[in-house]
């Protein structure tokens, strides 16, 4: 079987890993603290809170920033449920935009619906790949509202050399099918000190010191396990990335010539991590995107489709969904197919899931 995805966990982080339990210092402490130094470092900013998982970092982040209710924040609605859940359980409303063709979030739409309701805006780098993150800065500050960047799935992308999650407030998860994993997990990344406090204290019941506690806050802690395996995962993460670059282009060379598939877009000044490896099929395909989930299903090959329906088409949100019309969103929902290309995948591997779909038997 090639799966979708596949953590790896070598025999220096299940030792890493053991030693923290055998000495039964396993809570939030030394190698936390160590981890978030060390994140901070690869990311470029000055601070990295380490938090329970990715869901968590959004939340904590939007809070960190006094997001309320009352408050819009404007969201993709071709995302994680996670990315309009966390504006939610702060009260707020999330405003869905439309995308673009790099499956990020359409930089025309969010300048028509910012209103003088809007507090941040919350982009998604999905699958990996960033959005115009400058245009977005320029757009924040022309309009003096916040910038959070959802990277929970781009650990390592960059946008003209620099790192995302250092252009506003960063949020990150480590959940067991990302580019890097702690299992569960996730960070915060900010040069902003207040905000690095705040979030601090909100992570850990709002408290500055042991039951003494200062603001409403969560039991969003990562513990010294995650850490130490996370410390790890960090010092592979360039290398596991550049194998998935490679691998998505061998694939998109394979490709090249297939009627009806549309491989991912690639930009000169981003660098695109390939979290997913994702196509889009379009009906010039020989068949529909189900009957072909079928055959590399047949033929041991995983797939999954990231996502299947938009945000602001899920029962949660019909409310604020009813009468929404994003067109591009409501149309790359029926095509996307997402392919392995993780590090684990070998060249044999890639020429098989490109045999499959050319029709091939195998």
């Amino acid at each position: 079987m090639i799966p979708i995805a596949k953590p790896i966990f070598d025999d220096e982080m299940i030792a890493a890993a053991a030693d923290v339990l055998k000495s039964g210092m396993v809570v939030q402490g030394k190698k936390v603290g160590e981890f978030e130094e060390n994140f901070a470092g690869y990311i470029g900013v000055k601070y990295a809170i380490a938090i329970s998982n990715g869901t968590a970092a959004l939340h904590t982040a939007l809070l960190s920033h006094k997001i309320k209710a009352g408050d819009e924040v404007v969201v993709p609605s071709f995302s994680f449920i996670a990315t309009a859940n966390s504006v939610m359980m702060c009260g707020a409303k999330p405003v869905f935009v439309d995308i673009s063709e790099d499956f990020c979030i359409d930089i025309e739409d969010v300048k028509e619906k910012i209103t003088s309701r809007t507090k941040a805006i919350m982009p998604v780098h999905l699958y990996g790949q960033p959005c115009d993150i400058k245009a977005l800065v320029d757009l924040a500050e022309d309009h003096q509202i916040i910038l959070i960047e959802d990277a929970a799935q781009a650990h390592g992308a960059e946008f003209s050399t620099k790192k995302v999650g250092s252009f506003g407030t960063g949020c990150f998860s480590f959940y067991a099918t990302k580019n890097m994993t702690t299992i569960e997990g996730g960070m915060i990344t900010t040069n902003d000190k207040k905000v690095c406090e705040r979030a601090k204290l909100i992570r850990d019941h709002g408290m500055p010191k042991r039951y003494v506690h200062t603001v409403f806050g969560y039991n969003y802690r990562m513990n010294d396990v995650q850490a130490a395996i996370g410390l790890l995962q960090l010092k592979h993460l360039d290398e596991w990335n550049n194998t998935r670059i490679k691998n998505a282009d061998l694939l998109t060379s394979l490709l090249s010539d297939v009627k009806g598939v549309i491989t991912p877009k690639t930009y000169p000044n981003r660098k695109h991590v390939f979290h997913q490896y994702t196509i889009r099929i379009t009906p010039e395909f020989r068949t529909t995107r189900e009957k072909l989930i079928e055959e590399l299903r047949a033929n041991d090959i995983g797939s999954l489709i990231y996502y299947p329906i938009p945000i602001h088409k899920q029962k949660l949100y019909e409310n604020i969904g009813l009468n929404l019309s994003l067109p591009k969103t409501e149309q790359v929902v029926k095509e996307v197919l997402s392919l392995p290309i993780h590090p684990s995948v070998k060249k044999e591997d890639l020429d098989k899931i490109a045999n499959v779909i050319k029709g091939r038997e195998e």
